[in-house]
């Protein structure tokens, strides 16, 4: 992503996974209609494919996951790569953290929830994505790994609270 970043000629930059697709042809021409100078990051929805083997919680609401960039997503990441346009010049100051090998979009949008800068949610599909990449594996990994991104962007006072949701997560997955 931070490779991306620096060779990327756009004002916007948009992350996909290797399993994800824009939901339709006509995605990039509705959500550039929403670019403005007022605005440094805009979300929208995605669809996870649901199949046989996916997990019960992403069934919910048939597998439509809305972005919500709110005081939430220091509970549970509430807005997806797959979903999000970021402005180029945002992303140049504030680098992807590579300690995080599956979170660091998280830790990004954390960070940038921090700075308050200017989100615009959109109610559009922005992409298609699958259920089978290392974030949906949910092993105890990702949860340190989340422990550990919240704790950093707040303080160590807060690792107890950190560890006891992420404990509780982990279980209920």
């Amino acid at each position: 992503m931070n490779k991306g970043i620096s060779l990327a000629k756009g004002e916007w930059l948009y992350f996909m996974g290797a399993d994800d697709r824009l939901y339709n042809a006509n995605v990039l021409f509705a959500v550039e209609k929403e670019f403005s100078k007022s605005v440094a990051v805009v979300c929208g929805k995605i669809q996870y494919r649901i199949d046989n083997e996916t997990p019960k919680h992403l069934l919910k609401n048939n597998g439509v996951f809305r972005a919500r960039w709110s005081r939430k997503l220091w509970i549970k990441n509430t807005v997806h790569h797959q979903a999000t346009f970021y402005r180029k010049e945002l992303l140049a100051k504030e680098q992807f953290n590579l300690r995080y090998n599956v979170l660091a979009d998280y830790a990004m949008n954390l960070a940038l929830f921090k700075q308050k800068v200017p989100v615009k949610e959109l109610d559009l599909f922005i992409a298609s994505c699958g259920i089978y990449g290392r974030s949906k594996k949910y092993n105890w990994s990702l949860y340190q790994e989340e422990i550990h991104l919240k704790t950093q962007a707040s303080s160590i006072l807060c690792w107890p609270l950190f560890f006891k949701l992420a404990t509780l997560k982990y279980l209920l997955k």
